[in-house]
């Protein structure tokens, strides 16, 4: 029996998942969380076999939280159930440790499929998202992930406020370094100001909660 914990602020979304889920002999869903709190306390205690994650909680975005419930339980996989269908949620909720991600618009079937993938070790993307993706393949080359690990770390301190003194600082690097650096993030972000970099973290919930 595989167990799974459903992570979504609507119950009635929750219950149907769980009523479709629960149509499948071997899975059980064993919690059901409506915010980010009671998702790390039920991961917690019961080290589930998977979480199927909504984005969207009460208390803040569901993309930090990824990494959040990976890092008390390694081996627990991550299926993200979202209405967000937009390419940076996607891309930026693989990045941080989901296994897959289905928006909510799918078929029943393909939601358990994409599930059972993933608890298979694979990963899984909705048909939806493959087919934008075949369809428009620049769409997944966000440039944030162009960016270098030292870059990214550059990008963001900035984008939270930190002056180039401070950034090289906290990285243990000159500050010459810092401005070659920020002028490539710049340059590959296509961004004119730190206000701009702020932006493009903030949108991707990248910049930690305040």
């Amino acid at each position: 029996m595989h167990s799974i914990v459903l992570v979504d602020d609507h119950a009635i979304v929750r219950e149907g998942f769980k009523r479709l889920i629960e149509l499948e002999p071997d899975l059980d869903v064993i919690a059901e969380c409506r915010c980010a709190d009671d998702a790390v306390e039920a991961v917690t205690q019961w080290l589930p076999d998977l979480v199927a994650l909504d984005l969207s909680l009460p208390d803040g975005s569901g993309l930090p939280l990824i990494e959040h419930l990976l890092s008390v339980a390694p081996q627990t996989r991550i299926v993200v159930l979202s209405m967000h269908d937009g390419e940076p949620y996607i891309s930026e909720a693989m990045r941080r440790g989901a296994s897959g991600y289905v928006t909510k618009g799918v078929a029943p079937e393909e939601l358990v499929a994409g599930l059972r993938a993933v608890m298979n070790g694979e990963s899984f993307l909705s048909s939806d998202i493959r087919k934008r993706r075949a369809e428009r393949p620049g769409d997944a080359l966000d440039p944030i992930h162009r960016l270098t690990a030292r870059e990214r770390e550059v990008f963001l301190l900035l984008a939270a406020g930190r002056a180039p003194k401070q950034v090289a600082a906290e990285l243990g690097i000159g500050q010459k370094t810092v401005y070659i650096h920020r002028a490539s993030v710049m340059g590959k972000l296509g961004a004119g100001s730190e206000l701009e970099l702020y932006r493009m973290a903030s949108e991707r919930s990248l910049l930690p909660a305040a």
